[in-house]
């Protein structure tokens, strides 16, 4: 479901995939061959989400803002694997988020970067780019192996091929609503709620 809030409307890229279970609500921008998956919620209500081309927000992500403080940017080629959580945050170009990780306000995780799955980053952590970031709270444990910078490079691609595969069979491309009453979104002006 691509819904309108206070006349903000998503705005959509070229070839993205919403099932109607998902939301995607407000002041949200999703680049070309973005996949959004089942029972995601991306919420713009009161703050701005960005999310890059070739990103895949897998089945039950919770992606939210912070009221006027911290928006949410995930860059290109990111992958966020099954039930993450994102909060007011940044993820860099080709970034892998483990299942069931939360990531809090003001942190940023670096390009390439692998965080593992169950990890908790908390406000305003660093990650540098293309380490592995870990535990509950989470550290940067090291630099990524090889066989780890590829596992990061090869999922947002599979996802790619994912969504294209259920647009074969059937699964219609998502399209913004038409919305007469159309406003700009918070970094445009909109007054914060």
């Amino acid at each position: 479901m691509i819904r309108p809030f206070q006349g903000m409307v998503p705005r959509l890229g070229a070839r993205v995939f919403v099932p109607d279970n998902a939301l995607v609500l407000g002041d949200v921008t999703l680049g070309d061959d973005v996949s959004i998956w089942f029972n995601c919620v991306l919420r713009g209500d009161v703050n701005w989400i960005r999310i890059g081309a070739r990103t895949n927000i897998q089945d039950a992500c919770c992606l939210h803002v912070t009221n006027a403080k911290w928006p949410l940017l995930i860059e290109a080629e990111v992958s966020l694997a099954h039930n993450v959580m994102l909060h007011g945050c940044t993820l860099r170009r080709g970034a892998l988020v483990g299942m069931s990780t939360t990531i809090m306000d003001g942190a940023e995780i670096g390009e390439g970067c692998l965080v593992a799955a169950g990890s908790l980053v908390r406000e305003g952590f660093q990650a540098p780019p293309h380490t592995l970031v870990a535990g509950w709270p989470a550290t940067v444990k090291r630099d990524l192996t090889p066989d780890q910078r590829a596992l990061t490079e090869s999922v947002w691609q599979r996802y790619v091929r994912y969504k294209e595969a259920y647009f074969q069979d059937g699964w219609p491309v998502a399209e913004a609503p038409e919305f007469a009453g159309a406003r700009p979104g918070f970094a445009e002006g909109h007054p914060f709620p």
